[in-house]
């Protein structure tokens, strides 16, 4: 019989992106642990650095469990991230349901992505108020998936749909979101405001055209306009570079 004042051992292995979060030499390798005594395994997880939104199945001793479990001595445990392809629909996965509509919720220094979202027709919101807390709430009270580069934020006990968002650039952070959660079947370009996030409807010219400037009415006769705060959009030279944008995002995801 093992000695209760001894402690336990645990072994912990993650899988693909989660290595992410951990430090160089405990990446793609057993991580060891001891510890005084049974413990929740989420709690044991976040401790090594691995947010428990990025999470998606995690087998102790090859069975599927929650993460409520308690550890035990001599656990091995196998911590998997998002599954798209593969069928896991037998076993425990942690994360909610995938959301019919993607939406999302940023933090403040996400400006650049959150207009890029928009300009790909999700619906992204970018509070003003950029609190964590705030930021979980909206999160968890709408339905949306938080995106930040804000490791700590992750492992607020509320949250429940939630993404660490690895690159830095603006345009990679957009192709990595697409690819993360596999959008580029569902986006709907040129939907919405980029500016408020409210939907676009089209426009008849006569209404607008006070609010063109002369060269623009002159060359162009569609029009759409933002039914949240009203700005106008029409096909411009900024449209061509965008609908670029929008090729080589499709077609990177496609190779």
């Amino acid at each position: 019989m093992t000695d209760p004042g001894a402690g336990i051992t645990v072994t912990f292995r993650f899988y693909r992106e989660l290595n992410d979060f951990l430090p160089r030499s405990e990446r793609q390798r057993d991580i060891v642990r001891h510890y005084p005594g049974a413990g929740s395994i989420k709690d044991a997880i976040e401790n090594l650095g691995v947010p428990h939104t990025e999470i998606d199945l995690i087998l102790v001793n090859g069975d599927s469990v929650s993460f409520e479990y308690q550890l035990l001595d001599g656990d091995r445990v196998s911590v998997y991230p998002l599954f798209e392809a593969l069928d896991i629909s037998t076993v425990t996965r942690l994360r909610p349901h995938p959301l019919r509509e993607p939406r999302f919720v940023l933090d403040c220094h996400l400006g650049r992505l959150s207009r890029y979202l928009r300009l790909l027709g999700f619906d992204t919101l970018l509070p003003e108020d950029s609190d964590d807390g705030a930021l979980v709430r909206v999160s968890v009270e709408q339905q949306r998936i938080l995106l930040s580069r804000d490791r700590a934020l992750f492992r607020r006990r509320a949250l429940q749909r939630g993404y660490w968002v690895r690159a830095t650039n603006p345009r990679q952070q957009l192709a990595e979101v697409i690819e993360r959660f596999q959008l580029q079947n569902v986006l709907q370009p040129f939907s919405r405001c980029t500016r408020c996030n409210g939907s676009l409807r089209p426009v008849q010219k006569d209404a607008v055209q006070s609010r063109l400037r002369a060269n623009t009415r002159r060359l162009f006769d569609q029009f759409w306009q933002c039914t949240q705060c009203g700005r106008v959009y029409w096909k411009g030279s900024h449209y061509d570079r965008m609908c670029a944008l929008i090729s080589n995002l499709v077609g990177r995801q496609s190779q």
